[in-house]
């Protein structure tokens, strides 16, 4: 049994730019080539891009992706690649493409179509029903896709009862935060399992609400990882695979010589595709040494955020963004992120005080600009604001002074910010985050205006772990202290305190984790300690503010369960719980 030199491409690619992503591909073809490379992979729909959603119900969309295919294996003369494609005949599959020697030497189809969460294959593929073993270089290998390895009586451990010793998981796995050590506790299990090598080849990039992190691994036949690719970015991993010792592995355990009931029914799905006969490359260059160290979670959740934004703006053709700046933490953190992102030359930070903004405010804002580096406007909006006191004076004669002056605020700003969009082309970013936007507590048409919203899913004790981070990494301080420091505020009346409407942050947002990202009941949230009548206030503003969550800009994913395709709960809805 051969050892060989194993490639993965954790690649960055555009959904829909099926000719840049077919350029990148070739590039990785290329580069692995060059480091001797035996076999190399590519992630889950790598040529489309993942999602791909409504792009798979037309046709010509397809036979592009087809043709992209077809130039990809023109560039495989003397290696073997696994590549994600949308495979059709008579239906569609969601499809691992293996080429050798510029040939197309075999087709996977995905076994278990992701449907939950923000997964929607079902509307578009067939399930696949064939589980090929291929042989390359005289070793058995396994190639499945996301969902697939989750089983464990899956694809993969008939593959390995089949003669594969190396398991290849092509990937497209969304991150949210905590998800990576799950996913790897899995995949050392299928590795120690079926007493094979694993490697999970995950996709990398933003793409709309959806980041993934890469963080690519390959575990030993002992479940033991030997190899990781980097979060957030792209990277080759090369790493030179001893089969000989899988071999002696399986030699010492006997369990896939016991074939129970069901995988020897099963075993019938299982055909023998032989790629090679050839032996690997003989002669190689060294590997550099790497082994890319795990960020911390709050490291990773704000990485998430500026590729998020990164890719978003860039792969929508915007240059600048634009934000409104009120010397808040919210707008400081959306600021950071996105000089992060994009280059601070990009980046416009606006404050549009009124008469209620506080002198801390206006100086918070711009040190937190100067720090930055940004651009730094200051538009008052203190004439448009009487303007609209005056014109609405006559209908509003009856009435006292309430939420309506506060909004009609924010409205001008979000008016504002779009433009200065309209005139220069920047996209405006929103600040609001996932504690606001669940409970109403933000301006439908107001703050909540923009583009896109960094923060969609961002609880607000987060955004303060967040902003600390910032400071800490860039070894200074960035956001200013007293931003960190001071009471939140909307300041749209005198002396407004965001307590004067929502409980305490660091009793809202273990409420609202339990109720939207957890769905627990009342009296399970009772039961971790917190006062009924305030979950029972906290659900209400949850359920109340549907409407405006379904008008909201998309945002980033970093939780389990956001407020974009995660939960999808009627606008017109009566239920409410006891």
């Amino acid at each position: 049994m051969h050892n060989i030199r194993f490639g993965m491409a954790q690649i960055n690619s555009t959904v829909g730019d099926l000719s840049g992503n077919t350029r990148k591909i070739v590039e990785f073809i290329d580069r692995a080539k060059s480091l001797g490379v035996d076999l190399l992979t590519f992630p889950e729909l790598s040529i489309t891009g993942y999602p791909p959603e409504d792009l798979l119900l037309k046709p010509q969309f397809i036979r592009r992706n087809r043709e992209s295919l077809d130039s990809i294996i023109e560039h495989t003369s003397g290696i073997a690649a696994v590549v994600g494609f949308v495979d059709s005949d008579g239906d569609t599959y969601n499809a691992a493409a293996v080429l050798y020697n510029r040939k197309l030497a075999g087709i996977y189809r995905k076994f278990y179509l992701s449907n939950y969460g923000v997964f929607d294959e079902n509307r578009y593929f067939q399930a696949g029903k064939e589980c090929p073993v291929f042989t390359a270089y005289g070793i058995g290998v396994g190639i499945t896709i996301c969902e697939d390895i989750w089983y464990e009586t899956g694809p993969a451990t008939l593959q390995a009862y089949a003669g594969a010793r190396l398991l290849i998981n092509i990937s497209a796995s969304p991150y949210h935060a905590g998800k990576g050590f799950s996913i790897e506790r899995m995949l050392a299990t299928r590795a120690a399992d079926n007493v094979a090598i694993v490697a999970y080849n995950n996709l990398v990039g933003g793409q709309d609400e959806l980041v993934f992190d890469g963080n690519s691994a390959i575990f030993n036949q002992q479940g033991n990882l030997i190899a990781r690719g980097k979060q957030f970015e792209e990277d080759l991993v090369v790493v030179d695979l001893d089969m000989e010792s899988v071999f002696r592995s399986q030699l010492r355990d006997p369990r896939l010589r016991k074939e129970t009931p069901w995988v020897k029914k099963e075993l019938e799905r299982v055909t023998k595709v032989e790629i090679s006969k050839e032996a690997p490359k003989a002669v190689r260059p060294p590997l550099p040494a790497r082994q890319p160290e795990r960020l911390t979670e709050v490291a990773e959740i704000y990485q998430a955020l500026v590729l998020g934004v990164r890719d978003y703006v860039r792969k929508n053709s915007f240059e600048k963004v634009v934000i409104g700046l009120s010397g808040g933490v919210d707008s400081s953190l959306v600021a950071a992120i996105a000089a992060d992102a994009l280059g601070a030359d990009n980046v416009i930070g606006v404050s549009m005080p009124s008469r209620y903004s506080s002198p801390g405010s206006l100086s918070d804002a711009e040190a937190l600009a100067r720090n930055l580096g940004i651009h730094y406007k200051v538009i008052s909006i203190e004439k448009p604001f009487s303007s609209y006191l005056e014109t609405l004076a006559e209908p509003f004669r009856d009435s006292q002074p309430d939420i309506t002056e506060e909004n009609v605020q924010a409205r001008i700003r979000g008016n504002i910010l779009f433009a200065l969009s309209n005139k220069f082309g920047w996209l405006v970013l929103a600040c609001s985050n996932k504690s606001e936007i669940a409970t109403g507590y933000t301006t439908l048409y107001g703050d909540m205006a923009g583009g896109f919203i960094p923060l969609k899913d961002v609880l607000k004790t987060t955004v303060y772990q967040l902003a600390k981070y910032k400071n800490r990494a860039a070894g200074k301080e960035v956001i200013p202290r007293s931003v960190l420091a001071k009471a939140p505020s909307a300041e749209l009346r005198p002396d407004q305190k965001d307590t004067d409407t929502l409980p305490p942050y660091e009793i809202l947002d273990p409420i609202l984790k339990a109720h939207v990202e957890d769905d627990l009941a009342i009296d399970q949230i009772m039961a971790m300690g917190f006062d009924r009548d305030t979950i029972i206030k906290v659900a209400r503003l949850v359920d109340r503010s549907e409407y405006k969550r379904r008008q909201a800009a998309p945002g980033i994913k970093i939780t389990p369960r956001d407020f974009g395709r995660d939960r999808r709960l009627p606008i017109t809805n009566k239920f409410r719980e006891k």
